[in-house]
């Protein structure tokens, strides 16, 4: 166990990785852009779609494979950067889907929460000691 300080600069007990804010928006994330692409066109649920599921999910994993760990910090701290790479392509592939017109209502809300989530992780990997 261990202690952070969440968004508002409160200290949070940490006991698992379920219990960082961090994970708990990664994971909610990647179930979301998983039911958007089961309604991209067919030709496309295993070209980008299968590449913006994996990025997705990738995000909570490394969080989760970091965190176990994260008695080594340089260790979580690369999980966490891997986490961060993947952000940033999910980012980029949901710009791409938006152009391709598959994603059009949903663009703005998944773009935004993307962003925060990045700088979420940069702050963790930033202040992981």
């Amino acid at each position: 166990m261990f202690e952070v300080r969440n968004s508002k600069g409160a200290k949070v007990l940490i006991k698992s990785y379920h219990d960082l804010e961090v994970y708990k928006r990664s994971y909610n994330l990647a179930l979301q852009v998983h039911r958007l692409t089961q309604r991209f066109p067919r030709h496309e649920l295993y070209e980008i779609g299968s590449q913006l599921r994996r990025a997705a999910i990738s995000i909570p994993l490394n969080i989760a494979e970091g965190y176990g760990r994260k008695q080594y910090v340089n260790d979580f701290r690369h999980f966490l950067i891997n986490a961060l790479g993947s952000c940033n392509e999910v980012a980029v592939l949901i710009e791409m889907v938006k152009d391709l017109g598959y994603v059009i209502e949903q663009y703005s809300e998944l773009r935004e929460e993307y962003d925060h989530l990045g700088r979420q992780l940069n702050k963790l990997i930033q202040t992981w000691k």
